[in-house]
């Protein structure tokens, strides 16, 4: 069974920083591209952060020079360091999986930033 569970959501200031965890099991995760997607109330799920099986990264716009994205293929784990955070982070922040024609999504975690 394939799980993915993230986790280090929590509400923040601006200008603070906050780390999520993914933690997968049930697929062979070194091989798997790794993204951060973001859903913001009334918005669609975009891709944050990605970094695929030889850690090459990308980013969106909106976070360059702001959030890291980084793997532990050892601990099967996948992290989003996230600096500076602003208002319009805000949202469920989810993880997914994906190789080839598979993917898998984790259940969320919500990120709030206060003014």
């Amino acid at each position: 069974q394939v799980q993915l569970v993230e986790s280090g959501g929590g509400l923040v200031q601006a200008g603070g920083s906050l780390r999520l965890s993914c933690a997968v099991s049930g697929i062979g995760f070194s091989l798997y591209f790794m993204g951060w997607y973001r859903q913001a109330p009334g918005a669609q799920r975009d891709l944050v952060a990605g970094i695929d099986s030889v850690s090459n990264t990308n980013y969106a716009d909106s976070v360059k020079g702001r959030f890291t994205i980084s793997r532990d293929n050892a601990k099967n784990t996948v992290y989003l360091q996230m600096n500076s955070l602003k208002p319009e982070d805000t949202g469920v922040y989810y993880c997914r999986a994906v190789l080839s024609e598979y993917g898998h999504w984790g259940q969320g975690t919500q990120v709030t930033v206060s003014s």
